[in-house]
C-alpha cells in the first residue's frame, strides 16, 4: 500500500518533502506531522524554509522553549525543522 500525501496546489519543496517522506517510508501519521512542524517552521521564519539557516533553528527552538513546548516536543519539532530540505544533509559526513 502506496499512499502519498497529494494535494491540489502545493509548492515544489512540500511535494520533495513528501516525495522523500515516503521513498523512506515514513507512515501517514508522520508526514502529516512532519508537513505540520515544517509549516510552523515556516510561518515563524516568513519565508520558506529551505532558506534557513542554523540560527533560525536556534531562535526556533528557543521560541519554543519559551512557550513552554514540552522538550521532547520541541527537540524533534526543530530536528523537522533542521531537516526540512530534502537536499540538506541530515548525517554525519
Amino acid at each position: 500500500m502506496d499512499e502519498t500525501i497529494r494535494t491540489a496546489a502545493i509548492s515544489p519543496l512540500r511535494q520533495r518533502l513528501i516525495d522523500e517522506m515516503s521513498m523512506r517510508r515514513f507512515s501517514r501519521e508522520t508526514q502529516r506531522n512532519y508537513i505540520r512542524d515544517v509549516g510552523r517552521f515556516a510561518t515563524f521564519l516568513g519565508r520558506s524554509p529551505d532558506t534557513a539557516t542554523a540560527d533560525d533553528v536556534r531562535r526556533f527552538q528557543i521560541e519554543q522553549r519559551d512557550a513552554s513546548m514540552p522538550t521532547p516536543t520541541m527537540n524533534s519539532m526543530c530536528r523537522r525543522c533542521g531537516s526540512s530540505s530534502p537536499t540538506r544533509s541530515t548525517g554525519p559526513t
